[in-house]
């Protein structure tokens, strides 16, 4: 019996990557699945003194937005990645079936010409930086064939010398102490900056067992177990026999797994198949599959749930950071467009400060002083052990996405729990004092931060629109 339920739960839970362009016709749907989908979708979310209503008003009207014009600013749409990271955990057997999934260059002509700007040199207010090396696969002239369904899995890293030049005026130095994160080396060969806008989030074929085995490895190996005998994995049967901090935990976990399915079923390629079509949108059978409680063991609700959860914690962290992230200059060499980024962020921040109920951080590890610090130290090691397990995706496009994800949400919990901004004094917050300390966050956990936020506000989003979807 628990392999069969382990065999459902990672069936309803394999990740998918894909890109919402526009809304087919409505699948046909009966208003009972919204009854049994969205049936947990009420009340306080859970370890949190705020309600799902409240959160979805907020960031539907005031954060998505906000957000979705931020995210296509250049500060925020170029990520450094590694790719070529050998699995720490098995031997790398190619993952993906699919030649989509494959890494492959495109010409200049290919790739929109804003990416090619002339932008001025300018130094850096962190001090002067190493010059990143781009991988030879970044800099080859290839054919970019990304509207055919073969190229699904493409990821153009293609960026010119001058782009290149002054995306290394943008790195910023770290002090990895508290970090959550199994970082990748920027000055490593392998590591390029792909473009987030050229490489979207959408559907690429990756699944099977090299897929299985990411989520299972998960859930089996790397989350807190329950003292009691409930199987390999922890549900909502067993999870309230956990501390707080395991909870939060599971949770996390669980919201962001939650958020990857719901992209899938949000932006599913309806035209597969079909030579030189692409389209895009709802999918509610696939929604109804992923999370109805009939076909999830009455579990896919709760993990909605937990999608609140995770957003209010990635949202605090933010709110936390605020007196750090309002001084930086989001530079990129582009005056006007700094200028607009600028005024940007700070009028998202000033948005997410008015929300008060966020995740509260300091009712964790408050035990005593030693219980607290091997804690958060198990803590910390689980959740670096997850970021590792993305060098194990088989895909490179699903990896991208992965990995600027766990991140993004390894930074939220650097930001929260580093205990570097716990006594900040907003007033008198300035960057030196921060250097000081030791303390600083990269460029690019600044942009995976709010790239794995805008994720989740995507997410949030989007349940609105299968709902509507369900009714209708």
């Amino acid at each position: 019996m628990t392999n069969t339920l382990l065999t459902l739960f990672i069936f309803c839970l394999v990740p998918a990557w894909c890109q919402f362009d526009f809304l087919p016709p409505k699948t046909p749907a009966s208003p009972a699945i919204a009854d049994r989908c969205f049936c947990e979708l009420k009340g306080n979310v859970d370890e949190c003194e705020c309600s799902v209503d409240l959160v979805d008003k907020f960031n539907n009207y005031r954060v998505y937005p906000r957000l979705k014009s931020l995210l296509s600013k250049n500060y925020f749409r170029f990520f450094k990645v590694n790719l070529r990271k050998p699995c720490p955990f098995w031997p790398d057997d190619g993952g993906c079936a699919s030649s989509a999934c494959a890494v492959e260059s495109c010409t200049e002509a290919n790739v929109p010409q804003e990416i090619f700007q002339n932008i001025k040199n300018k130094s850096n207010i962190f001090g002067p930086v190493n010059n990143p090396k781009l991988s030879s696969e970044s800099l080859d002239a290839g054919k970019c064939n990304e509207g055919s369904d073969e190229e699904l899995g493409y990821l153009n890293t293609t960026l010119t010398k001058e782009m290149s030049a002054d995306l290394a005026l943008w790195k910023l130095h770290d002090d990895s102490q508290h970090s959550f994160c199994d970082v990748d080396d920027d000055n490593n060969n392998d590591s390029v900056f792909v473009d987030l806008l050229l490489n979207p989030e959408r559907y690429t074929g990756y699944k099977g067992s090299s897929a299985q085995r990411i989520w299972k490895t998960i859930y089996e190996e790397n989350c807190f177990k329950p003292k009691r005998g409930y199987g390999p994995y922890i549900d909502s049967t067993n999870v309230g026999d956990l501390c707080l901090e395991k909870r939060a935990f599971y949770r996390a976990i669980s919201g962001l797994h939650a958020s990857i399915n719901i992209h899938l079923c949000a932006q599913y390629l309806h035209s597969h198949g079909v030579p030189g079509l692409q389209r895009w949108g709802l999918n509610v059978e696939e929604f109804q599959a992923r999370f109805d409680p009939d076909r999830t063991h009455g579990e896919g609700p709760k993990w909605l749930r937990n999608l609140y959860f995770l957003y209010l914690l990635e949202l605090r962290a933010i709110a936390k950071a605020a007196p750090y992230l309002e001084q930086l200059p989001f530079y990129t060499g582009n005056e006007t467009e700094d200028a607009e980024v600028n005024i940007a962020v700070h009028d998202l921040l000033n948005q997410i400060k008015s929300f008060q109920p966020h995740f509260n951080e300091s009712s964790m590890f408050t035990g005593g002083s030693k219980q607290a610090r091997k804690l958060k130290e198990e803590f910390r090691h689980h959740f670096r052990n997850i970021t590792r397990i993305m060098d194990c995706v088989g895909c490179d496009k699903c990896k991208v996405w992965g990995k600027l994800q766990t991140q993004g949400l390894g930074t939220a919990l650097k930001i929260l729990f580093s205990g570097s901004f716990d006594k900040a004094n907003p007033t008198a917050f300035d960057l030196k004092s921060m250097k000081r300390s030791r303390f600083q966050l990269t460029r690019n956990e600044i942009v995976a931060l709010f790239n794995a936020f805008g994720r989740l506000s995507n997410s949030v989003y989007s349940l609105e629109l299968f709902q509507q979807a369900a009714l209708n």
